[in-house]
């Protein structure tokens, strides 16, 4: 089992910049995803984006693309979605996830999650 913890969310303008962090410890193996998904106020939690552990390669929901970035740092065992170009309806808790396999989008291939960061965007 992953234990992750996320740290880096607040308040910030429309248009401004975030970056959001996640500690990982206990095994990651390379073939792990880790992922971050969001939540709004409402609404069902949803994917944003996901890197392979090994690797790198990365994918991400198209309302982010070109806005979002996500990487790891192997070393450091953690994973961070820097977030530029916020709009309001960015905000939403964040939340960091782990799979055992890379390539999915569902909650439900996730099997490991941090608590959530909230992120709220002021228009």
């Amino acid at each position: 089992q992953v234990q992750l913890v996320e740290s880096g969310g607040g308040l910030v303008q429309a248009g401004g910049s975030l970056r959001l962090s996640c500690a990982a410890s206990g095994r990651i193996f390379g073939g792990y995803a880790m992922g971050w998904f969001r939540q709004a106020p409402g609404k069902e939690r949803e994917f944003v984006a996901a890197i392979r552990w090994s690797g790198g390669s990365t994918y991400y929901t198209d309302s982010v693309k070109g806005r979002f970035t996500i990487s790891r740092d192997n070393a450091k065992n953690s994973v961070h979605l820097q977030m530029s170009s916020l709009k309001p309806e960015d905000t939403a808790v964040y939340y960091c996830a782990a799979a055992i396999a890379y390539g999915s989008r569902s909650e439900r291939d996730f099997g490991s999650w941090g608590q959530g960061t909230q992120v709220t965007v002021s228009s």
